[in-house]
Order: structure tokens, then sequence, then C-alpha cells
């Protein structure tokens, strides 16, 4: 039996720092005290680089980041900052304009701010994300780089702030890179730009850097790390005030300290029937951070996966970070409402979230609303998988998302990828991936979208092998299957078998077809809603044939950008599989699927 409970971090960064420190993360930024830069930046596109390299490909000595632009007119600068050239921040610059659409380079952006820097305050500059490579500048000063897309980082500014204005320049580039995470092959838009919050937080000279909670059923502990130069041995109390709970430690000479604490019957259970959240705060004599948290278990027995101690079957949707109401990447509270209260509706208690880290607005919703997540990095498809440095750019993917997200009750599941493959060199790729996370979070669930071996032979039905030597490691099998679609014929699905390596809770991570909203005709007519209908239908009835089947999470919520997607007059740029379309419209099989989830909830409640 595997119990989820608790989680220790050790990582890796791929945030590389020069004057400034490339930190940690700061964890839960929002609750922090500070001032939030979005908004519109000034920006320069520049697909040559020329910001960064003279005409001979040598390094820059005064770049973009050293002026906006001429001071005087005999100022030899070639470019400059104005606000007749903008971008929103947060937003992807793919969706804000047109002759960006295909756009895959660099574009610089900077803003000014006022600054009246405290004595004894720090100042930390957090960005959320940006996609996919990144290199910060304030006042002139190179900060560092980032070279992960979704996952946040922070740099420390306190020696660099001035009293008054103060400018902050970010390089982005979204090129894709063969040795990169992921790779040059996706069936998502490779949306560029700084396409999460920034914000300049402010903290104590001494401030709690981390809270981390875990539960076990029964006790609950709390690991507090604290940051500066007064750390060690400093009182802390944690408390939960709703619970009665109040403790007090005092940390150890490297600013830590581990509390345990018994949890009486008060304490109600996180589920999605009863999205229960406390206010846990962790309070120093200049210092308190605090995070909504919700306390459950998960762990697997067999073919099942069980919640709270309770079997639960999965009623899933994937979802790519794409708005609902709108083009572009989701970004916002707002947004991931929107989102999220769409698969409420549509009878879900768990979503994929594909095929990368998320925003933390999607996580935390995922917390009030009641949804549980299987979050995942963008491993996927075809990566140098023998390349070292693409492991690496791998690992630190998990390390920040883990750091990110560990107090989330919602996410019960971290994916290590999607249909990589099965030969040697990309299983022991997975393998030292799968290793990483236990070593991030051993509590949770492991998994990924792994290949199941299809045996067809004419005149006989199909038969799917779950055998892909991940699945030896993982606690949750997951394969994808788009019979009908991609391959064999819908009938196909009426005496389809799955067969499995192993005894593990299996779900159906991905199946569906194209469909163009308003398109109707025969059931046999491809991209119409009736075709799409037909092999729901089929599916569903299969999947309630599926001996410990744990759940299904069907491709997806919303249409969604594609460069792959190239057929004039149907796809135009968008993967058609989803229930809504781009703008939102709901196509026919968003009925189909919620009434399917209605009839598996009652028969669960039998």
């Amino acid at each position: 039996m595997k119990l989820a409970v608790a989680i220790t971090l050790i990582g890796i960064s791929l945030c590389l720092s020069t004057e400034a420190n490339c930190m940690e993360q700061l964890t839960n930024v929002a609750s922090r005290d500070g001032v939030v830069l979005n908004g519109e930046w000034q920006i320069i596109i520049d697909p040559y680089n020329t910001g960064s390299i003279d005409y001979l490909s040598r390094p820059r000595e005064n770049g973009f980041w050293s002026s906006p632009g001429p001071k005087t007119a005999t100022d030899p600068h070639e470019w400059n900052f104005t606000d007749d050239e903008v971008l929103r921040v947060p937003g992807d610059w793919n969706s804000q304009r047109k002759d960006l659409f295909f756009y895959e380079g660099t574009v610089w952006y900077r803003r000014a701010f006022d600054a009246a820097p405290k004595p004894d305050h720090r100042y930390f500059l957090c960005f959320g994300g940006a996609n996919k490579s990144a290199a910060v500048w304030v006042n002139g000063t190179k900060l560092g780089e980032h070279h992960v897309g979704f996952t946040p980082f922070h740099f420390e500014v306190t020696s660099l702030l001035q009293a008054g204005t103060n400018d902050v320049t970010v390089r982005v580039n979204n090129v894709r890179r063969h040795d990169g995470v992921p790779g040059m092959n996706t069936d998502w838009w490779n949306y560029g730009g700084i396409t999460r919050d920034v914000r300049l937080v402010e903290t104590p000279a001494t401030f709690v850097r981390d809270l981390e909670i875990s539960f076990d059923g029964n006790q609950m502990t709390a690991n507090i790390r604290l940051d500066g130069s007064t750390s060690a041995n400093t009182n802390v109390v944690l408390s939960i005030e709703e619970l009665s709970v109040s403790q007090e430690a005092r940390s150890d000479e490297q600013g830590l300290l581990s509390l345990t604490i018994e949890v009486g019957d008060g304490m109600q259970r996180w589920s999605p029937e009863n999205p229960r959240l406390y206010d846990v705060r962790a309070t120093t004599i200049d210092d308190t951070l605090t995070d909504r948290i919700g306390f459950r278990t998960i762990e697997t027995r067999g073919s099942e996966i069980l919640l709270n101690g309770e079997a639960v079957f999965l009623r899933g949707i994937c979802i790519h970070e794409e708005a609902l109401s709108r083009e572009g990447r989701a970004h916002s509270k707002s947004d991931a409402r929107e989102l999220l209260s769409l698969a409420k509706e549509l009878g879900c208690n768990y979503v994929r979230l594909a095929h990368y880290p998320h925003n933390e607005a999607m996580l935390r919703m995922a917390d009030e609303l009641g949804l549980l997540v299987w979050a995942e990095v963008p491993v996927y498809w075809t990566l140098d998988y023998e390349n070292p440095e693409t492991l690496a750019e791998a690992k630190t993917h998990l390390t920040e998302m883990i750091e990110r997200d560990r107090n989330r009750a919602s996410i019960i599941i971290w994916s290590i990828g999607n249909e990589t493959g099965d030969e040697p060199v990309r299983t022991a790729f997975r393998r030292a991936l799968g290793e990483h996370v236990k070593s991030l979070d051993s509590k949770r669930l492991l998994s990924a979208a792994m290949w199941a071996r299809a045996e067809i032979e004419e005149d006989r039905p199909v038969r799917f092998v779950v055998e892909d030597p991940f699945g030896e490691m993982a606690d949750v099998l997951a394969i994808n299957s788009y019979i009908g679609w991609y391959w064999a014929k819908v009938e196909d699905l009426r005496e389809n078998t799955v067969d499995r390596a192993w005894d593990k809770p299996l779900i159906i991570s991905e199946f569906g077809a194209g469909m163009k909203h308003g398109f109707r005709g025969a059931d046999t007519e491809r991209w119409t809603e009736d075709f799409g209908l037909r092999i729901y239908r089929e599916t569903l009835d299969w999947s309630k044939r599926i001996e410990g089947l744990a759940g299904i999470s069907p491709w997806i919520l919303k249409d969604f950008r594609s460069p792959r997607r190239q057929l004039s007059g149907v796809q135009d740029w968008y993967n058609l599989k989803g229930m809504v379309d781009h703008l939102g419209q709901r196509k026919e099989v968003f009925g189909l699927l919620q009434e399917h989830y209605r009839w598996i909830e009652e028969e669960w409640q039998e």
C-alpha cells in the first residue's frame, strides 16, 4: 500500500546568476507584501538578437538593457523603448499582435517602477513564468537567467534598488531547441512572453522563506525555513486559528525547524465533495507567512485509488493552459475559475493539467473548487533523451513545479511526461525522472501517459497490453487511446480488451476526436460533431467494461492552438478535440460526457 502524506525537497535549478542572487523559490509569493508589476511593458521585437550581439556576433557590452534609447540627437543608439510599442504582462505576444502570430524569437521588455527601499528590509523580483528563456536586468545590472518556461524564478535586488525610479529589462526568447524541454515537436502553441505575474516582494531582514505542511491522517507536520542573518535560534509559532492550534518551537543553526501536531476529530478532510481549506500561519517576531491548505491522504490499493481511505473514480478532463473566454495563455484567477468551473459543470472531480506546469492560480482554484489534479512536465514526444543537459532541464521542471505546489491538496499525481515511447534510452530517462520525483515527494502518486501495445489482427478484437517498462515504477498506469480516430475502426472498441502487467490503478489519460463546432453530418464523416459523438459513445461504453479502471480524462476541455493542425477551413491551426470550441461554444459531446459522469457518480454512491 502507498500512502501519500509528506514532502521533502532537494533539487537543482536552471537559474543562472551573476551580480545578484538567483535563488530558490519564494513560496506563496502572492501572500507577501510588495508591488505587482503587471500592466503594459514597453517592448522591442528582436529577431536577430541585435540587443545582445553585434554584427560580428560578439556579445555587446552595452545592449538593450543599458539604456531605454538615445538621450541626445548625437547619441549613436539604434534602438529605443517607447509607449508606442507595448505588450500586456502577464500575457503572450502571439495572441496580442497579429504580426507576432507565428513569431518565435526574442522580445525585449522594459518598464519603470518607483521604490522607496526601507532600511533592514529585503526586496525580491519575482516572475511567475516567462517562456522559454529569460534574462533579467535591474538598473542596468544583470541579475541572471532562467531557462524553464513554465515555473517561477526570483532574484534578490536589495542592493540594487534606489529610492525613486528604477527600471527592469527582460529578454525573453521562445525559440525551440532540440536539446530543450519541451523539444522541437509539440502539439501545442509555443506561446512566448512574460506569461505570468511579476512582483517586487518586500520582506523583513529575516523572514519565513518556506512553510511546508504534510498530513498522514493522524498527525500534521510543518517544516519551516527562515532566511536572514538572525534565522538561527529564532522562535516560530505555527497556528491554525479555526482548529485552535498554536505551537511554538525554536529554529536550529540553519534556520530550520519541524513541528508535529496531533490532529483531533475537528479537522475536516479535504475532498471534491468538501474542499475544506484552513489558514495555516508561521509567525516570527518580524514576519508571518500564511497559506490556505487542505488536509487529505492519497494512496493506492491494488487497482484502486483511495482518497482519505475511500476508493474514488476519477471523472476527469484534460486542460491546456488557454483562456476560456479569449485567446492566448490563461494566467489569472478569473481565467482559472472559468476553466475549472466549466470542468465542474461537466461533472468532473479531476483534471489533467497538460502538458506542462500550469500557472499557480489554477492549482489554488482547484483546491478551492474541489478538483483532484494530475500535474505534468513537458517531457513530450521527441526529446534528446541521451543528452544529460536535457535530463537536467527536465529535472529542473519537476523541482520547480513541486517546490511551488507541494502544499496543494488538489494535486494527487505527479506526471513525468506524455507519449515518450518505451525504447531503452527513453525508459532510462523516465526512470531517472521518476527517481527524482520520489526524492522530492515520495508521498504523492507517480505516473505518466505511457505506451500500450496494440495487437491488431484481421477479424479479431483489438487487444491493448499495458507493459511499458515505466509501469513498474509508476503508482498509477495511464494510457492514451484514439481507437477510431487515429487508427483502427470505431467498431473495434466494442470487443477491445485491456491487459496489464501490474495490479495497479489504470487511467485512460486521453481519448477523443476532432469535432468542428456546428458541423453536422453523418456519424461516419470525420470532423462532424456526429462522428465525435459516435466515438465518445463507443469509448465510454468500452470504459465500462475495463476491469479495475480507476478513471478517465478525455482530450480535451477546449479547442486549443496547434501549429500541427493545418487542414484549411476545418482546423485552421486549432486542435478541435475540445468539449467547447476556441470561443467557448459548447459542442454536443459536452452533454454526452456530462450525462455519463452523472451516471458514474450515481453508481459510486450506491
